[in-house]
């Protein structure tokens, strides 16, 4: 079953943890054309993201 074909049944929809508090994140149809790159369950998860470290990616 594919999130398009969703008629209310929650279980059935994908899902995936936040990368902050890691709390289960229910596929949304306004997620639909970027679910791959949503990380966060709210923007207070948003916010708090851990800064990124200059160096970690071979930069500096």
């Amino acid at each position: 079953m594919s999130p398009r074909d969703f008629k209310g049944n929650k279980s059935q929809l994908p899902s995936k943890p936040c990368t902050v508090c890691g709390r289960p994140m229910s596929w949304r149809k306004a997620w639909a054309k970027n679910w791959e790159q949503v990380l966060y369950c709210s923007e207070a998860c948003r916010r708090s993201k851990p800064a990124r470290r200059p160096g970690k990616d071979g930069e500096g």
